[in-house]
């Protein structure tokens, strides 16, 4: 029996691979499981992919353990399944927009060229 998964205990995986049924999710090097589409929402599933997205790692409750062959059944309902989803840092637009990189970048192209010509020059 293994001690780092329990029935009800709430872990973290990595999603695999979803199919119109489920999503699979890796837990570690042996251990993965599958979450049924039944156990995705109380609401009826259009899409899965509206609700993951493969290599995302997502929160999944353990209904229930094969310890035989390493594979569980998951679950993502009623539980906050997303890690960190809703706090992504978002670009955060300035009053200058674009201004910085109208004003400098012929500077910066001119710059450049010089460097390549004057790498060109040395190699002759």
């Amino acid at each position: 029996m293994n001690n780092k998964y329990a029935i009800g205990k709430i872990v973290t995986g990595k999603v695999t691979g979803i199919e119109k049924y489920g999503i699979f999710v890796n837990l570690d090097d042996y251990y993965s499981g599958l979450v049924h589409i039944s156990e995705i929402s109380d609401s009826f599933v259009r899409n899965i992919d509206d609700y993951v997205n493969i290599g995302e790692y997502i929160r999944v409750k353990i209904l229930d353990i094969d310890n035989k062959n390493f594979h569980l059944k998951l679950s993502i309902k009623n539980i906050n399944y997303h890690i960190n989803r809703q706090n992504k840092n978002k670009i955060k637009e300035t009053r200058k927009g674009f201004s910085t990189l109208e004003k400098m970048l012929d500077m910066w192209v001119e710059k450049k060229y010089s460097e390549i010509l004057s790498k060109t020059e040395n190699k002759m």
